[in-house]
């Protein structure tokens, strides 16, 4: 579990166990005293170090962010190249990509 959701779920059970100490006040004391210890418990669990971000985790950039981007001139030169083999591939009667013959219609 991510040390985020673990302190948001610490806050959920410590706003809890303030809400059933305060509502009920006429527990049986030795009851309220476990309640309130573990209320102790777990706002230590909170402020301990283990919800700390580790070195470790720190997030390394995206591969995608350092790929080069095609310039307008590159693109271009990529579109005549491709026309070029789809009119080859037509002279010679197969379809482009699939290399299959093309149907001749009548």
């Amino acid at each position: 579990m991510k040390a985020k959701k673990a302190v948001k779920k610490l806050d959920k059970v410590q706003t809890l166990l303030s809400d059933v100490i305060d509502q009920y006040s006429e527990i049986n004391p030795n009851v309220r005293d476990l309640l309130v210890s573990a209320r102790v418990s777990v706002t230590r669990a909170k402020e301990a170090k283990l919800f700390q971000p580790s070195p470790d985790s720190v997030k390394k950039p995206s591969q995608k962010a350092e790929k080069p981007h095609l310039t307008p001139e590159g693109k271009r030169k990529i579109s005549l190249a491709a026309k070029k083999r789809w009119a080859v591939a037509k002279r010679k009667g197969v379809h482009a990509v699939t290399g299959r013959p093309l149907s001749k219609t009548g």
